[in-house]
C-alpha cells in the first residue's frame, strides 16, 4: 500500500509539472507569436515552443548543470523563423518572469534558480545569435550563387538568342534588311540579295527610298514616316520593287521599329515576301474568271462590275446599254450542232467588239447568244442608239461558217439613262424585258425601255410567282353575275367569275391571272377549284328555292382543262359529292378553242353532253368559225359576243347588228341551240334581244357580279 501511494503521488506530481511547462509554454507562444514570420497559428506554434520549454525545465534541474540546451532553443527559434530582435528580447523576459516561476525546484534555494536562469539565458541569447548569423551568412552566399548562375544563364541566353537570330536570319525563307533611322541600308540576308538579283553591292548600303515605285500606294510612304519618327511601331503593306534588270518584284512588306534599352528608336527591320507569281497567277485567275472562256469578250461578272459603276457614278453623268440576243440561233445548234454555233458565236463577237472601240465603250457576253455593249459618257442619249444601229449592221453581213453562209439577226433592248437613280441589277432586267420586246415585235431591231411596260411585266412575273401560294392562302374568291330569262325577267342562272384578292393588288379579274395560269398548269388545279365552289353554291341555291325550280351555274373552262384527261372524272365526282343534277351545270368554251378541235379534244365534251351537262360555245362571233362546224359540235347553247350587241344600246339600233343578230338567233333555233347574250346594259337592248327571239342575257342592265347573296336577292324578287 505504501509503495502504491508513493507510485500514485510521483503521477500526480509528473501531471502538475507537465500542466506548468504547458502554462508557460502557452505564455512564450503569446508573448513572440506577433514577432514571429512563421505560417504556423498560435495554438500550432504553442504546441511547437511546448518541446523547447520542457528542454529549459530539464535544464533548470539538471545535475551537473550545463546551459547547452538553451544554446540549441535559441538556434530552434531561428529555424522557426522567430528572427526578429523582438522576438529574442520577449523570449528572454519570458524566460527570466516564468521560467523559476512554474518550473522551479522546491528543494533550491532562490539564489541558485536565479544564477542556473540568468545562465539559461546567456546560452539562449548566444544560440539565437550565432544561429542568426549563420542564416544570414547562408542567406547571403545563396543570394551570391543565385547571382552568379543568373549572370552565367543570361549570358548563355544572350549568346543563344543571338545564334538562333543569325540562324533564322541567315536561313529565313523571306528576305530581311536591316536599316539606320535615316534609311541607310545596313545588314540584308542572302534571300534578300537573291530577290533583288543577286549582288549584294546593289542591296546593301543603298537607301531605302531609292526603292520608291510608280505603283506605290501613297499611304506607303506616310507610313515609313511615322514609323521612323517612332510615331508607330510597325506597318504592313504590298509594295513593289524594281529588280536590277528592270523588272517589278512584287512583295509583302513588313516594316518594324526597333527601339534601344531607353526606349528610343535605333533601327527599322524590313520582313519582305516574295509575291511575284502568286500575283501573276492571280492576275491570270482573274482574268480567266472576268472574261468568257469561248469568245474573250468580258463575262457577266465584269460587265456587272463595270455597269454598277456606271449607273453608280454622280456629277450628271450618263450611261447607255444594249442588251442583244440572237434571234433563232437555237435552231443552229438543234441543227448543226454545238461546234458549229460557237464558232458562229466566236465570229459575232470579233464583230461587236468592232463595234465598241469608243472610249467608255465595251461589250461582253453574259451567256448562251445573249450580249451586252455599255457606253458611258455626257451624250449617251444619241451615242447608244447609234451603238445599237452599228451592231444590227455589222450583224446584216453573213458568216461563214464551215463553207456555209448564214445570216444573223438580233434582237437589242436599250435603256438609257442619268446615273444613280437605278441599280445595275434593275438596268439590266429593264434591258432584258426590252429586249423581249424588240423580239415579239419581230426581231432584227432594237427597242427603247418604257418604265410602264417594264412595271406591266415585273407585275405579270410577280403574279405568276405568286399564283400557287395564293391558291393554297384561299385568296381566290367567286362573284356571281345573274343569268336572265329575256322571256319573263326571271333569273335562270348564274355565271361563276374568279376573283384574286392579291394582298398587294387588290382584286384581280380573271383577265390580269388566267392567262398566267393557263402558261404555269396552275389553271387545271384553279378550275377544279372554281367547279367545286360554283357547284356548291348551285346546291345551295336549290335547296333554298325549291319551288322556283333549280338555277343552272354557268362555269369557264379555259383550253387547258379541254386537254386534261381528267375533265371528265373530276366533273362527275364533283357533281356526285355535292348532289347538284347534271343538268343544272353548263361548262362554256370559248369558240377559239375549238376551231379545229378534232375527235380526240372534244370526246370529253360529248361525254359530259351525254351526261346532261350543257356545253356553251362562250364568245361566239369572234373566232371566225365555220358556221357548218356548229353541227358537229356537243354544244347546247350559244353565248353571243358582246360586240354584236353594242350597236343596239343606240337608238335607232344599228339596222345591220340587228340583221346580223336576228340571223344568227335563227340559225342557231334551227340547230335547236339556245342563245344567250352578253353585255347587256340599257333596257332598250334588253327589249330587242327578246323580240328577236334571244333566250338568255347578262349584263350590268340586270346586275353586276357579286357575292353568292346577290343572286338570293334577285330570285326572291322574281318570287314576288
Amino acid at each position: 500500500m505504501k509503495q502504491t501511494s508513493q507510485t500514485a503521488a510521483a503521477t500526480d506530481g509528473q501531471d502538475a509539472l507537465d500542466d506548468r511547462i504547458r502554462r508557460f509554454a502557452t505564455i512564450w507562444s503569446r508573448a513572440i507569436f506577433p514577432a514571429t514570420a512563421t505560417s504556423m497559428t498560435r495554438p500550432e506554434f504553442e504546441q511547437h515552443l511546448l518541446p523547447l520549454a520542457r528542454e529549459l525545465n530539464e535544464a533548470l534541474h539538471a545535475r551537473p548543470f550545463t546551459a547547452q540546451p538553451a544554446h540549441g532553443v535559441g538556434a530552434a527559434l531561428v529555424r522557426a523563423h522567430c528572427t526578429d530582435p523582438d522576438a529574442l528580447s520577449r523570449t528572454l523576459g519570458v524566460v527570466d518572469a516564468y521560467l523559476v516561476l512554474y518550473c522551479g525546484d522546491p528543494e533550491q534555494s532562490t539564489e541558485e534558480h536565479r544564477a542556473r536562469c540568468a545562465r539559461l539565458q546567456h546560452a539562449l541569447a548566444a544560440g539565437f545569435a550565432q544561429a542568426l548569423r549563420e542564416r544570414t551568412l547562408a542567406e547571403q552566399e545563396a543570394i551570391a550563387r543565385s547571382s552568379l548562375l543568373a549572370r552565367s544563364e543570361a549570358l548563355q541566353a544572350m549568346h543563344a538568342t543571338e545564334a538562333r537570330f543569325r540562324a533564322v536570319f541567315e536561313g529565313a525563307a523571306i528576305g530581311i534588311g536591316i536599316a539606320d533611322l535615316e534609311g541607310n541600308v545596313l545588314e540584308v540576308n542572302d534571300t534578300l540579295t537573291q530577290m533583288f538579283g543577286g549582288l549584294e553591292n546593289h542591296v546593301r548600303g543603298r537607301k531605302v527610298t531609292d526603292w520608291a515605285h510608280p505603283e506605290d500606294r501613297p499611304q506607303v510612304w506616310e507610313l515609313y514616316r511615322e514609323l521612323v519618327n517612332g510615331e508607330r511601331e510597325h506597318y504592313r503593306v504590298e509594295k513593289p520593287f524594281y529588280r536590277n534588270d528592270g523588272t517589278a518584284l512584287w512583295t509583302n512588306l513588313t516594316v518594324s521599329l526597333l527601339r534601344d534599352a531607353d526606349g528610343q528608336p535605333q533601327y527599322q527591320l524590313a520582313l519582305l515576301e516574295d509575291t511575284t507569281e502568286r500575283r501573276l497567277l492571280n492576275l491570270r485567275l482573274r482574268y480567266e474568271a472576268t472574261h468568257d472562256a469561248l469568245t474573250g469578250l468580258p463575262n457577266r461578272t465584269l460587265f456587272f462590275e463595270r455597269l454598277e459603276k456606271a449607273v453608280g457614278a454622280g456629277n450628271g453623268a450618263r450611261f447607255g446599254l444594249c442588251y442583244l440576243d440572237l434571234d433563232g440561233f437555237k435552231t443552229i445548234n438543234d441543227s448543226l450542232g454545238h461546234a458549229t454555233g460557237d464558232r458562229l458565236l466566236v465570229e459575232v463577237a470579233d464583230r461587236l467588239q468592232s463595234c465598241a472601240t469608243a472610249p467608255g465603250e465595251m461589250v461582253a457576253r453574259l451567256g448562251g447568244d445573249e450580249f451586252v455593249a455599255l457606253t458611258t459618257g455626257p451624250d449617251t442619249q444619241r451615242e447608244v442608239d447609234e451603238l445599237a444601229a452599228r451592231i444590227l449592221g455589222a450583224l446584216a453581213t453573213p458568216i461563214c461558217v464551215d463553207g456555209r453562209e448564214f445570216t444573223v439577226r438580233g434582237s437589242i433592248g436599250i435603256v438609257e439613262g442619268p446615273a444613280g437613280e437605278r441599280t445595275g441589277a434593275e438596268v439590266l432586267r429593264s434591258a432584258d424585258i426590252t429586249m423581249y420586246r424588240a423580239k415579239s415585235a419581230g426581231g432584227n431591231r432594237y427597242e427603247r425601255a418604257d418604265p410602264e411596260a417594264d412595271a406591266r411585266v415585273i407585275t405579270r412575273h410577280g403574279l405568276t410567282n405568286a399564283l400557287p401560294a395564293a391558291l393554297e392562302r384561299g385568296e381566290f374568291f367567286i362573284e356571281y353575275q345573274p343569268l336572265v330569262h329575256l322571256g319573263d325577267g326571271s333569273v335562270h342562272g348564274a355565271e361563276a367569275l374568279v376573283r384574286w384578292c392579291h394582298p398587294q393588288h387588290g382584286v384581280l379579274g380573271p383577265d390580269r391571272f388566267i392567262p398566267l395560269a393557263e402558261r404555269t398548269g396552275l389553271i387545271v388545279p384553279l378550275g377544279r377549284w372554281v367547279l367545286e365552289e360554283a357547284v356548291r353554291q348551285a346546291r345551295f341555291w336549290q335547296k333554298r328555292h325549291s319551288d322556283g325550280g333549280p338555277l343552272r351555274i354557268n362555269v369557264n373552262l379555259s383550253p387547258a382543262q379541254l386537254q386534261h384527261p381528267g375533265l371528265v372524272t373530276d366533273t362527275v365526282e364533283v357533281l356526285e359529292r355535292s348532289g347538284l343534277e347534271p343538268g343544272a351545270l353548263c361548262l362554256e368554251v370559248t369558240e377559239s378553242a375549238l376551231i379545229g378541235a378534232d375527235e380526240d379534244l372534244l370526246k370529253p365534251l360529248r361525254q359530259l353532253a351525254e351526261m346532261g351537262v350543257d356545253i356553251a360555245l362562250d364568245d361566239f362571233g369572234t373566232g371566225y368559225s365555220n358556221l357548218a362546224n356548229l353541227r358537229r359540235l356537243p354544244v347546247s347553247v350559244l353565248k353571243l359576243d358582246r360586240s354584236f350587241t353594242q350597236g343596239m344600246q343606240r337608238h335607232p339600233a344599228d339596222p345591220v347588228d340587228l340583221k346580223i343578230v336576228e340571223g344568227i338567233v335563227s340559225l342557231a333555233h334551227s340547230l335547236e341551240l339556245a342563245v344567250t347574250v352578253e353585255g347587256v346594259e340599257t333596257g332598250a337592248q334588253a327589249e330587242q334581244l327578246r323580240e328577236i327571239g334571244c333566250d338568255t342575257a347578262q349584263g350590268w342592265y340586270y346586275a353586276r357580279p357579286g357575292a353568292p347573296d346577290r343572286i338570293h336577292t334577285l330570285v326572291l324578287a322574281d318570287a314576288v
